[in-house]
């Protein structure tokens, strides 16, 4: 709650789940305004979320760590990183930490094609991989990999599984190299914020006393490029909705940015 001015407003950080939450008080006369914060980076109306950065540099670290193990004993190590329908986590954790694989749930793909990737490294004089693959990607076939169902939960379907599920479909096709998988799981969430999320967060919150103290209520507060603004809830519910969330392009630049240093994907 935050009142400026004599003006009562209710701010809700979070993503899609939280701002049906938030539609629905706003449609019982309550003052609300949101705050994008997820890791997932999926909002559509904005550059950057609260979380993202964090999450991104945690991920990093993570791969630095399995990458270090990989080349001192010449394996191929696959990370599952958080991730459900978008891939940025994976994306820019892996082209930071140098994976030579990174696999989002945008781009479907087959075992067959890490392989040669991983041959592809070996003939290259790099006789180790690491993969980094984002929970929710999927093989080509359509396949994911479920950890289990949630029934009285929102989004009930829990994916977990894929790395391990990716190194023993990999030990089959490249038998010349030990296959590792690792899940660091909710640790991805945690750890200390990065300087870019604690300004955002400032930022973010200033923005959203603004548009209380105005009464703008019913919106989310936006940064795109380098100037804030807001988008009503209703429109970023509604892409939501219609599978507009904001996905990693396969034709986009920062794909295009990996291939052209040697990730596949």
């Amino acid at each position: 709650m935050c009142r400026k001015h004599g003006i009562e407003g209710i701010i809700v950080i979070g993503g899609d789940g939280s701002f049906r939450g938030a539609q629905k008080l706003a449609a019982q006369g309550i003052n609300t305004i949101g705050i994008p914060g997820t890791i997932d980076l999926d909002i559509s109306c904005t550059d950057y979320t609260i979380g993202f950065d964090t999450a991104v540099n945690t991920a990093m670290e993570a791969i630095d760590k399995i990458r270090d193990t990989a080349s001192s004993h010449e394996r191929c190590s696959i990370i599952e990183v958080m991730g459900r329908d978008a891939g940025w986590i994976t994306l820019y954790a892996g082209l930071a930490g140098n994976a030579g694989v990174c696999l989002i749930p945008e781009i479907p793909f087959t075992i067959e094609n890490v392989a040669k990737a991983i041959k592809k490294r070996d003939e290259m004089g790099l006789p180790y991989t690491v993969v980094a693959v984002a929970e929710g990607a999927k093989y080509a076939d359509g396949t994911k990999v479920i950890g289990k169902i949630v029934e009285d939960s929102p989004d009930p379907v829990r994916y977990s599984g894929l790395a391990a599920k990716v190194a023993d479909d990999l030990e089959k096709v490249i038998p010349n190299h030990e296959v590792r998988s690792v899940n660091p799981g909710h640790i991805i969430r945690g750890g200390d914020i990065t300087a870019y999320d604690r300004i955002l967060s400032i930022r973010y919150g200033v923005a959203a006393v603004e548009l209380i103290n105005e009464g703008k209520f019913g919106n989310v507060v936006t940064i795109n490029g380098d100037k804030m603004g807001y988008t009503s809830l209703e429109e970023v519910i509604g892409a939501a909705k219609i599978g507009q969330q904001k996905h990693v392009d396969p034709n986009g630049e920062l794909v295009k940015a990996a291939k052209a240093i040697g990730v596949s994907f």
